[in-house]
């Protein structure tokens, strides 16, 4: 497992969920500056220079829950409130997106490019706010500072535990349905042909060398695909062309995105069942919250007015449906921490919640039922 994955996935499933809200915000006809204002506050809240301090820290994946819940807390960091049904929705939709850039990538180290196609994307949405700009570009400075000089060993730990992350993540988007790159059982249809990763060859020749390393002959032989060379490298500077189309926006108003809830198998269930097993890092998952929690300020709007709701969905009705109908085995179960960005109270937060996961282990009614730390914070 690589300790520097948490920001890449952190960035990379913020700038998918901001490409989301965008479409969402304009298909809803939300007034301009209402949008832009979400848009605005969300970006500053990603970029918070506290938060970042602690996601940047060397550290291993935690759970769904975990990142769920600081995606929640994100996503209401504005006057726009999601319904649950509108949040789980939203959350398919960046986890699923970002498996699939994660799954093409020609090469591992191809995913720091997606992240900088994220961030390039970010910058353009707050171009005309300084101050917020300032803190994309900090982290874009960190970025290149920290990943540009990892091995490509390092980043083919990274892209494992990208995947390890998501193996267990099947949700069908109507997207990639239609562009036929996912199957009806919401596995991703990969292709066997196109551009090569940068630096390697197109496969058809086999090259014999004598003992002396001078070629002694060469053998040709059909490759099965119609592969390409790749042109150039894409740019790893703060300013440049990434070449890579992974990490954009695919969507728009005119071509809505849906999800479908894909029948689970009784290997699903089971797996689902392993996973409410005590978790070892619980405790630490929940200090890791109450961290990244205390640079998270969520605003809540002062009257009717000025908040709005967002629904993904087409309509209310299909949102309750889909709350309803949605299998437990996909239910995040958010954990509902409140904290401010007021040191003292993130501290004594830490604190609480350490002594609750120590006297929770010491209780026999909870380990007697199998319940995970993280799911008991649900009462809170």
């Amino acid at each position: 497992m690589s300790s520097r994955t948490l920001p890449l996935l952190f960035i990379n499933l913020g700038g998918e969920m901001l490409y989301i809200l965008d479409q969402r915000l304009r298909a809803q006809n939300i007034p301009a500056d209402k949008a832009k204002k979400v848009m605005n506050d969300i970006i500053s809240t990603m970029f918070n220079k506290k938060f970042l301090e602690e996601l940047f820290k060397p550290q291993e994946l935690y759970s769904k829950k975990a990142l769920r819940t600081v995606f929640d807390r994100l996503a209401h960091a504005s006057i726009m409130r999601l319904n649950q049904a509108s949040m789980d929705k939203l959350y398919d939709l960046m986890t699923m997106a970002f498996k699939y850039q994660v799954l093409l990538c020609p090469r591992p180290k191809d995913i720091l490019l997606v992240s900088f196609n994220h961030m390039d994307a970010i910058k353009d949405f707050v171009k005309d706010i300084p101050c917020i700009l300032t803190q994309v570009d900090e982290t874009y400075q960190q970025l290149i500072q920290i990943y540009t000089t990892l091995s490509s060993g390092e980043f083919q730990l990274i892209r494992q535990t990208l995947l390890i992350f998501f193996q267990d993540m099947h949700i069908r988007v109507s997207i990639f349905l239609k562009d036929k790159v996912q199957n009806s059982n919401g596995r991703f249809v990969l292709p066997t042909s196109g551009p090569v990763p940068y630096g390697t060859q197109v496969p058809g020749l086999i090259r014999m060398f004598s003992c002396n390393g001078k070629e002694a002959s060469r053998l040709q032989f059909s490759n099965g695909g119609n592969y390409t060379a790749a042109i150039r490298e894409g740019s790893f500077d703060i300013f440049g062309d990434r070449v890579t189309k992974l990490g954009t926006n695919m969507y728009s108003v005119s071509r809505p995105v849906e999800t479908l809830i894909s029948g689970t198998s009784k290997n699903s269930a089971q797996h689902a069942k392993v996973n409410t097993a005590p978790n070892p890092l619980a405790k630490e998952e929940l200090n890791l919250l109450a961290r990244l929690m205390g640079g998270l300020e969520v605003q809540k709007p002062g009257n009717a007015d000025n908040g709005f709701r967002v629904n993904l969905f087409a309509t209310d009705e299909e949102e309750e449906e889909a709350l309803i109908s949605r299998p437990d085995e996909l239910s995040y179960g958010v954990i509902k921490i409140q904290a401010t960005q007021d040191q003292q109270a993130s501290a004594e937060l830490a604190k609480i919640m350490g002594e609750f996961t120590e006297s929770g282990d010491q209780s026999p009614s909870v380990s007697s039922k199998g319940d995970d730390l993280l799911a008991m914070m649900d009462g809170l």
